[in-house]
């Protein structure tokens, strides 16, 4: 069944990543899974590290790692993410991403309580075990 379209663009510090009409979004933000329609109220949110998917149609589907950053849907419907990073799952390297999941962890380990060092190590290790688990195809 064809569901109404809307204008999404995906943004990074690099550049565009993706502009075009979809039907559907379902990403995560920190509060939870989200999933936008058309004619959706007007939000903004911040996004989690997870799997980002763009549906074209019920058969094609974009899919992309998104890193942190914001949706924000506006007044006329339109939808803009900006994150810091996001890459197509068949971009991303398995044992690249498994070492800087591993320094991380050890990031983290050395810092001590509370530090804005542990903070950015624990922002990264998050990052990483989903970048992991979408080019696993878990």
């Amino acid at each position: 069944m064809a569901r109404t379209t809307f204008k999404v663009e995906v943004l990074t510090p690099e550049g565009e990543v993706f502009n075009d009409d979809v039907e559907m979004i379902a990403t995560k933000t920190v509060e939870g899974s989200i999933g936008i329609l058309a004619k959706h109220q007007p939000l903004l949110a911040m996004l989690d590290p997870a799997e980002l998917r763009l549906y074209r149609s019920d058969s094609e589907i974009v899919t992309l790692a998104q890193g942190e950053g914001y949706l924000q849907v506006a007044e006329d419907g339109g939808v803009l993410i900006l994150v810091e990073e996001a890459h197509a799952p068949d971009q991303l390297d398995l044992a690249d991403l498994r070492e800087k999941l591993r320094m991380a962890d050890e990031a983290y380990a050395r810092a001590d309580a509370h530090s804005e060092q542990q903070r950015i190590a624990a922002r990264d290790r998050r990052r990483w075990e989903a970048f992991e688990r979408i080019a696993s195809g878990s």
